[in-house]
């Protein structure tokens, strides 16, 4: 039986996007309350009846969640322009050596705009 599964978790952080037309409301420092929704896809175990202990992603999570919240998201190493886009790629990135599981993350950056990175063809 194979499946997918997601865990939910949550940062506040504020950002700029120094790359918009001059102008753009989102060239100006801004925040938001962040939901990160790690996905990850594969056969069940048949012994332990699961695909991954929620437990790894809990663990896994914790030190990006301490590098990202209550932060200035453009000081952090690689997120100098941080998109939705480019900080959906860049925990897949930290995470997918952690968890090989991960199949997908998906960034919500308001309560009705999100990206979904699923890594590289």
């Amino acid at each position: 039986m194979k499946v997918e599964l997601k865990k939910e978790f949550r940062f506040e952080a504020a950002h700029s996007l120094p790359r918009v037309p001059p102008g753009h409301k989102c060239s100006r420092v801004h925040g938001h309350s962040y939901r990160i929704e790690l996905h990850a896809a594969g056969p069940v175990d048949p012994h332990s009846g699961w695909l991954i202990d929620y437990a790894v992603l809990d663990d896994a999570w914790i030190e990006l969640h301490n590098l990202l919240d209550h932060r200035l998201l453009n000081d952090v190493p690689g997120l100098e322009n941080s998109t939705c886009e480019n900080l959906a790629a860049f925990v897949w990135k930290r995470l997918r050596p952690q968890v090989p599981q991960l199949s997908a993350v998906t960034v919500w950056e308001t309560s009705d705009a999100s990206c979904t990175y699923r890594g590289e063809d």
